[in-house]
């Protein structure tokens, strides 16, 4: 094969994949450790048209289309931060380049159309910018790896958060660490009973002065809005922001004005059975891309908190380290992330488990299937991959479905939650596998 590789992304002799070595099928590669094979020219033909497996996690592995418009992904990519300690961590093995082969004659002949079509340098840069900004955001809120970085994906897609918990869990703190990663404008809005929609969206008024009415833009328009304890605002109040969510639109007196980009909204809410707080509405909710919690810190990490007892503002410690500018190009190399139609067809069928579920009355919409979709490109841009697995689709499920479902009132009087119905279809669901 009369491809070349860069020296600085080469596989040395010695790190090659032998006939003799063998990668589990089942296993994960770790987060510290991204193995992708790199074109092997002892054990395949010389003709440039059969495909160069790329292994994968989960899947025995997947073809790269054999061009030079295509750079093979290489070992040397980054390692996202690892997750809580609880989240277990699975050491890469190896399989045989024979049954690599084999494995990639068994795929769909349309998954090489747009495998790897994403240049992998754009996709390491990628990756390095997510972990950057997930490390500073840890320094914010320590060990809760997971939770951000659902929200660090939540900013790469466009979605917004929708952040619940206990009170003194660190929600608004996390949510002003992300804020304070971007060199973009930010603004809070601090939800109270008597806080009116004009308050948010902004509001027309006649000058004097000038003779003439003008509009004074509020508080959402930045292009991160820390919407704290969203849900002890009124309904009224809290529907205000239905059309910049979705829109990224406002309008007032049938003037439209629309928001800076790139545009996210971050709340935060307590649970609904402490007091003084109103429920979101469903049309509401299904506008987060993305909902989670963060719960108590476990022992060490307090004990690690106490010895920094003087900081009282974690948030205004860390320094940005991206722009806006450098967001909305994330997001571009996000949009040209691989998914296979197997993938797609996987997805479809988690929402419409959601549908037929005797526990569920509402099940989720195309909405969910969409920022599941979209998730899923940040997760596996931000695993060093330009192409989605199934494992990136389970990762994000729960987090992106779980708010949009409604439960039946026998089910929640069972002890059943969105959160555990979500898991139980992934469990039911098989995912795809290859050759299928």
């Amino acid at each position: 094969m009369s491809e070349n590789i860069d020296d600085a992304t080469q596989l040395s002799d010695t790190t090659r994949l032998s006939d003799s070595t063998q990668l589990s099928d089942a296993t994960h590669l770790s987060d510290a450790t991204h193995l992708a094979s790199a074109p092997h020219t002892g054990t395949t033909p010389s003709t440039a048209s059969v495909p160069q497996p790329v292994a994968l996690p989960n899947l025995p592995q997947w073809p790269s289309q054999a061009s030079s418009e295509k750079p093979s992904p290489t070992t040397d990519a980054a390692s996202i931060p690892a997750g809580d300690d609880s989240t277990p961590q699975s050491q890469p093995q190896r399989q045989s380049s024979k049954a690599a082969q084999a494995a990639a004659s068994a795929l769909p002949a349309n998954i090489n159309s747009g495998l790897l079509s994403q240049p992998m340098a754009q996709v390491r840069d990628f990756q390095q910018s997510f972990n950057a900004l997930v490390e500073n955001v840890s320094k914010v809120v320590i060990g809760k790896t997971i939770p951000i970085k659902q929200c660090v994906t939540a900013l790469m897609v466009g979605g917004h958060i929708l952040l619940e918990d206990n009170p003194g869990t660190g929600k608004t703190q996390l949510a002003r660490g992300l804020a304070n990663s971007i060199s973009t404008g930010f603004k809070r809005i601090q939800f109270t009973p008597d806080l009116l929609p004009s308050d948010v969206v902004g509001v027309t008024f006649y000058d004097q002065k000038r003779g003439e009415f003008e509009f004074r833009e509020g508080p959402i328009f930045a292009s991160i809005v820390l919407a704290d304890e969203i849900n002890r605002a009124s309904p009224k109040t809290q529907s205000a922001l239905l059309e910049v969510m979705e829109e990224q639109k406002v309008t007032v007196d049938g003037v439209t004005y629309d928001v800076p980009q790139p545009f996210i909204v971050i709340a935060t809410q307590n649970p609904i059975e402490q007091l003084g707080t109103y429920k979101l509405p469903e049309a509401q909710m299904d506008r987060f891309l993305i909902k989670t919690s963060i719960g108590y810190p476990g022992h060490d990490v307090s004990v690690d908190i106490l010895k920094q007892v003087d900081i009282t503002d974690r948030a205004q410690t860390i320094s940005p380290v991206l722009s806006g500018d450098d967001v909305m190009r994330l997001r571009q190399v996000a949009t040209e992330i691989y998914v296979d139609d197997a993938i797609r067809e996987y997805i479809v069928r988690l929402v419409e488990a959601t549908r037929h579920n005797e526990k569920i009355t509402v099940g989720s919409s195309m909405r969910g299937a969409l920022a599941l979709t979209r998730c899923a490109r940040i997760w596996a841009a931000a695993d060093g991959r330009a192409y989605v697995v199934p494992d990136d689709v389970k990762d994000l499920a729960v987090a992106v479905l779980a708010h949009r479902i409604t439960l039946t009132p026998e089910a929640t009087f069972d002890g059943a939650t969105p959160e555990s119905l979500i898991a139980q279809v992934l469990e039911d669901v098989p995912s795809p596998t290859i050759g299928s």
